[in-house]
């Protein structure tokens, strides 16, 4: 009987806490001062803690100099850009998210959202324009206000997100040849290993077609685009550190899939709803054909 009742508490506790979450996740349909203000707090300190880091951790093991620019677009075949503009994006969408959960406006909470991953992005050039080793990129401006102007042209023309700019990664061999520069782990690797790193145009298909049409809300088609034999920003090192490294191609990628956005399923609880958003910015892995100048079209049954 002990047992029962210890049984029935734990249940209670655990309704009572999904409900409290559901209540917790759910946007408040008016203005939320006491959300606003902890989402600014909140967001304040993360931002000036990530400030602080990255001059201390990582541009402080390189010397300062005179702000300068730096052109890099002859650098990974791209892939570097895209990655800005997918990045940019996504901080855009969460923090409009964010702040529509707090009962502001939908304008204008994806006018601040664009405004706040500029301003993010910006932060980081800035700070590479005052590193010896990088430079101020214009090439990465660019990418990071097309990344801010998919998200507030899309809001501003549907209303709505109909595109999206998500990514994915899978292991090479690459950085075994080259860890200071590809990566020495996995977290490494899936911001440095431009080899691994796919972006994708994920286009919701049921955003395009009449509500009457029934085609399924989370089903995606997206187009990807990646590159592979990569060991240096422009051209691969003969060798390194006294080892021989093979001469690899270096070629582009192009691809074909299918993809979701989950968070769109009928039904879903403020709580999962939220969770799925993760299926914004990460691709979901499906069949895909993909087209290359070294082997032309090939189909992979599983690709991320």
């Amino acid at each position: 009987m002990q047992l029962k009742k210890y049984c029935l508490s734990f249940a209670l506790s655990l309704l009572c806490f999904s409900l409290s979450a559901q209540n917790f996740f759910k946007p408040s349909p008016t203005y939320n001062p006491g959300r606003v203000n902890g989402t600014i707090i909140v967001e304040s300190a993360i931002g000036t803690a990530i400030t602080i880091g990255l001059n201390y951790l990582w541009y402080k093991k390189f010397a300062h100099s005179k702000f300068h620019y730096f052109n890099d677009n002859n650098e990974w075949l791209n892939v570097d850009k895209v990655g800005h503009a997918t990045t940019a994006y996504n901080i855009a969408a969460i923090q409009s998210d964010v702040l529509h959960w707090g009962g502001v406006r939908p304008g204008t909470a994806a006018l601040i959202g664009t405004g706040t991953a500029l301003a993010f992005m910006s932060m980081i050039e800035i700070l590479d324009g005052h590193s010896e080793k990088w430079g101020f990129s214009k090439g990465d401006m660019l990418a990071n206000l097309a990344g801010c102007l998919l998200y507030e042209g899309q809001y501003l023309l549907w209303g709505q997100q109909r595109i999206s700019l998500k990514y994915s990664y899978h292991g090479t061999i690459f950085p075994s040849y080259h860890p200071t520069e590809l990566g020495s782990n996995l977290p490494q690797r899936m911001l440095k290993d431009y080899n691994g790193q796919s972006y994708w145009l994920s286009f919701n298909i049921a955003s395009f077609l009449p509500a009457s049409s029934g085609f399924p809300q989370w089903l995606n088609v997206s187009a990807g685009y990646g590159a592979e034999g990569m060991i240096g920003a422009e051209r691969n090192p003969t060798e390194i550190n006294g080892r021989t490294i093979p001469g690899y191609r270096r070629y582009r990628q192009f691809y074909l899939s299918f993809d979701t956005d989950l968070y769109r399923v009928d039904g879903l609880s403020p709580l999962s709803t939220t969770l799925l958003k993760i299926n914004r910015t990460f691709k979901m892995p499906a069949p895909a054909l993909e087209w290359n100048e070294v082997d032309k079209l090939k189909f992979h049954f599983f690709y991320y």
